[in-house]
């Protein structure tokens, strides 16, 4: 027989007054709900973070509680992050992220993490059609739920205008204090164009006519508020690496137009997910990068653990002969390298020296991502 943790879900606006008023003057407010039995509660605190005073707060409740009752805090920005002030939280959470939808859930396919670490390289072409009709559907739809589940592309460029305007012209402006919204917002409709490269905080500043501190801080807000995330380049036994300058992506897929560019983002967010997603499960201290030197070579995404690469990724959208770069960062890193394409109707394993690089179709070999 299944049991079922009882749990008590505090849903408010805690940026309203009243929510706040109440916070301040019954702290301890769950203490007062009745119980059906005698299992440790679960609290739920939703969109917390918009309370001013949300760490202390935090911190108290713990404290006093944490023995009796279990906490669960949610919400739409990132907790980790939001706030430095405050007292430190350090030591009475684990922080788990929750990422739209992705081919490596959808396609329940994923293999256990120590098989992969082991060989990144191994893939099978089975439920390749229906594997590749997720796929198309991320690409049109995004991974946000109420679109993607709607299967109406109306449904989607409603609900996509409607995410952006709120965040910026709402959340962002209300609980950071951005004052030129506006500019904000220009921003966040170029970065479409911009996917792929590495983006020139000076070109942006220039472009929109701000200074470059404004452009760096509102590209730090979109993180924040899940609108786009970014990488760095990998620099270690690069010769002539490029040491500045970071990749945006967004998490709102099909705003991006150009396919190529759409393409590279949709594998880019599956890796991020994978790497954000073992690091909450405590697997290692994994990170993202890619790779490019002052010739202009470039790998797309490399994947490190404690600082070592594992493996090397490109996407290519029809290019089925393994890149130039790619060839030449595996030679030079003796890593396991992939090259993914939008289609294909199997796989290739091309010898690269010592080495081998898989050619392969994205859906599948990402499907089966831990």
């Amino acid at each position: 027989m299944k049991t079922r943790t009882p749990y008590i879900k505090i849903w408010q606006d805690l940026v309203s007054d009243k929510s706040m008023i109440f916070l301040m003057q019954n702290p301890f407010f769950f203490e007062a709900i009745e119980r059906q039995d005698s299992s440790i509660p679960l609290i739920i605190l939703d969109e917390i973070h918009k309370y001013r005073d949300w760490k202390n707060y935090l911190k108290g409740v713990y404290d006093q509680f944490h023995d009796k009752y279990q906490f669960l805090v949610s919400g739409s920005g990132r907790l980790d992050l939001y706030q430095k002030g405050g007292d430190s939280l350090a030591g009475r959470y684990f922080l788990f992220h929750l990422w739209p939808f992705t081919i490596s859930e959808l396609g329940k396919r994923n293999r256990e993490i120590g098989l992969f670490l082991n060989d990144p390289l191994q893939i099978a072409m089975e439920y390749a059609d229906e594997l590749k009709e997720i796929w198309s559907r991320l690409s049109e739809l995004s991974g946000f739920p109420e679109p993607y589940l709607s299967g109406r592309m109306t449904t989607y460029r409603r609900w996509s205008n409607i995410y952006s305007h709120q965040l910026i012209r709402e959340d962002i402006r209300d609980l950071t204090g951005v004052k030129s919204v506006v500019d904000m917002e220009t921003l966040y409709l170029l970065l479409p164009s911009k996917v792929g490269s590495p983006i020139s905080t000076p070109s942006l500043a220039r472009d929109l006519k701000v200074s470059y501190n404004s452009v760096q801080s509102w590209l730090s807000v979109f993180e924040r508020f899940f609108l786009s995330f970014s990488i760095g380049p990998w620099t270690r036994r690069i010769a002539r690496a490029i040491q500045k300058g970071r990749k945006v992506y967004l998490w709102d897929t099909p705003r991006i137009k150009e396919r190529a560019a759409r393409f590279e983002n949709m594998v880019a967010l599956e890796l991020c997910r994978a790497v954000a997603a073992w690091n909450d499960m405590g697997h290692g201290r994994f990170s993202m990068h890619f790779i490019k030197n002052k010739e202009q070579q470039e790998v797309d995404f490399l994947i490190a653990n404690e600082g070592e690469p594992i493996v090397l990724v490109e996407a290519k959208l029809s290019d089925t002969e393994p890149s130039p770069a790619l060839r030449k960062f595996q030679g030079v890193l003796k890593k396991p390298a992939i090259q993914l394409v939008e289609e294909s109707k199997g796989y290739r394993m091309i010898p690269n020296g010592d080495q081998h690089i898989l050619i392969a179709p994205a859906y599948q070999w990402l499907s089966s991502l831990p």
